[in-house]
């Protein structure tokens, strides 16, 4: 069989990868503009459905456990189908969403939106790292990894805005069909352009070795593999912090070093800015040939070291947000050197054929450790321990490293 030099990843030109990877990155902050959609207008469920807190929060609960169940068979559909296909469904599904929310007559209509939102994140994963690993330049995986990434903290810097602001002039069943209308653009946008996002089916080989005769592998095979478990642990434990610093920060802050409440609810922002930051410097030092466990290390193992500051050390209040940004930044270069990891050992193992499943199923590691740490740091908070979440976070961090070095040992053995 004839191939074009076209189709080959390291012959694609400056300017197709440049636009495969602002596509890709566009579609993923969509995918996190709808993580943010419902948050924001919690109050207002709270006062037109007479709710409490726990029963709003169960809506984002659906959300977590949906994405992460998703992403597994969401990855068998990218390997199947294509992640071009898969990524389309999944933007109509959070348009859609949009729309649940504008129509819901009550709160199980609000679950129901939450659910088909949950099952429209569960394909980004799979389908956005399938279309990076194949459609761009080896040469510039560290970039595209990199803006990826920030593309996402756009997204969720974006989300509370519209969504506020729509809410407050115009009601929350407006902000729901804005949302809808954030969707639907994206959908246009991307397949607009379907022509540079076409995905070519390749079969999974048992070795990943070039010119290895073709086995197809069943999933129950690719979860045979250590490499996939030790990668799931490593997105678990990345974000299990992450998911303590996402809903208690302001709450954390205030009551371990008697912050502000400007203050403290600015901390998550000076937190992603800094990540952002951090990403786009790392695109620049994951290269295919480099160390990605050792700058995943250094990363996260400064990042354990400010939490556990916070944890133990009676740090000045001006210290607090600096050292909040300087965390996001060591946590965020990592994001790229990360994603290369994961490439190198499903390459190595299974060859590119797996893409799609490997990453459905090591990145629903993410959505488990979002869901299971409101859980486990808010018992600590409601035993009066705020300093022992941050001792957590960094314990989470720290075996995150573990988890990647146990990626890379299963890659090269």
């Amino acid at each position: 069989m004839s191939v074009t030099a076209s189709s080959l990843p390291h012959a694609a030109s400056l300017k197709s990868d440049a636009t495969i990877i602002s596509l890709v990155g566009f579609a993923h902050g969509t995918s996190h503009f709808f993580h943010l959609m419902i948050p924001p207008l919690f109050p207002f469920f709270m006062a037109e459905f007479a709710l409490g807190y726990a029963s709003v929060g169960t809506l984002m609960t659906i959300f977590f456990v949906v994405s992460s169940i998703g992403q597994a068979i969401a990855g068998i559909w990218v390997d199947r189908y294509g992640a071009d296909r898969v990524l389309f469904a999944g933007i109509g599904l959070l348009s859609f969403s949009g729309v649940l929310v504008f129509v819901a007559p009550n709160f199980q209509g609000l679950m129901l939106a939450a659910f088909v939102a949950g099952c429209g994140n569960s394909i980004f994963h799979p389908a956005d790292f399938a279309l990076i690993n194949r459609r761009v330049s080896p040469t510039r995986l560290g970039h595209a990894f990199s803006i990826h990434g920030i593309s996402g903290n756009i997204g969720w810097a974006c989300a509370p805005i519209l969504m506020l602001a729509t809410a407050t002039t115009f009601g929350w069943r407006a902000a729901g069909l804005a949302a809808a209308a954030v969707g639907l653009a994206s959908l246009c946008l991307l397949f607009w352009k379907r022509p540079l996002l076409r995905y070519e089916l390749q079969t999974a080989t048992a070795s990943g070795a070039s010119g290895a005769e073709p086995t197809k592998l069943s999933f129950a095979a690719i979860l045979a593999q250590p490499m996939v478990w030790a990668a799931f642990g490593f997105f678990f434990f990345a974000t299990f912090g992450f998911g303590a610093m996402q809903n208690f920060m302001p709450s954390l802050l205030r009551e371990v070093f008697a912050l502000s409440l400007g203050a403290a609810t600015s901390a998550l922002s000076v937190y992603l800015i800094g990540s952002g930051c951090g990403l786009l410097v790392g695109g620049f030092l994951a290269k295919p040939a480099n160390v990605h466990e050792g700058y995943v290390a250094v990363a996260f193992g400064s990042g354990a070291a400010i939490a556990l500051g916070f944890a133990l050390l009676p740090l000045p209040v001006w210290l607090v947000l600096p050292l909040m940004a300087t965390m996001g930044f060591a946590v965020g270069i990592a994001g790229p050197s990360r994603d290369l990891l994961v490439r190198t050992a499903t390459k190595a193992r299974l060859g590119e054929g797996a893409f799609g499943r490997v990453y459905g199923m090591v990145y629903s590691g993410l959505d488990v450790g979002l869901a299971a740490a409101p859980i486990a740091f808010g018992l600590l908070l409601d035993a009066h321990q705020p300093r022992w979440v941050f001792a957590g976070i960094s314990l989470s961090l720290l075996c995150a490293i573990v988890a990647a070095w146990s990626v890379a040992r299963t890659s090269k053995s």
